[in-house]
């Protein structure tokens, strides 16, 4: 049950912060609760093996390497997803950076953790 409240509520982050940027559009809630799905999907299967290949990049950056490893994630979701477009590679970094923070506000608001 909690899995499926955390992705709710991504979802409405995902809604949000759409909406408060303009290079990112999302043609609905359902899209933005796919989205918010292969995000999952994708941070627990394709992330970690991202990290551990590029652990030196990550060092010789002193760890901003893994801002870029975010935002490749979240691009591969919107495009697997078809329900949200992202302009181009700052819209999203962007899109993660907000969608973090509203992420961690929403999931303290609401208590939910995992």
């Amino acid at each position: 049950m909690k899995f499926l409240s955390r992705i709710l509520l991504s979802s409405v982050g995902v809604m949000l912060s759409a909406y408060l940027l303009e290079g990112v559009y999302v043609k609905g809630f359902w899209s933005a609760a796919l989205f918010s799905l292969l995000l999952s999907i994708l941070n627990y299967t394709i992330k970690p093996l991202l990290i551990i290949l590029t652990i030196p990049l990550t060092l010789l950056t002193l760890g901003l390497f893994l801002l870029v490893i975010n935002t490749l994630i979240i691009w591969i979701a919107a495009g697997l997803a078809g329900g949200l477009i992202i302009e181009s590679f700052g819209w999203a970094l962007l899109f993660s950076l907000l969608l973090s923070l509203i992420n961690t506000l929403l999931f303290d608001i609401i208590k939910v953790r995992s």
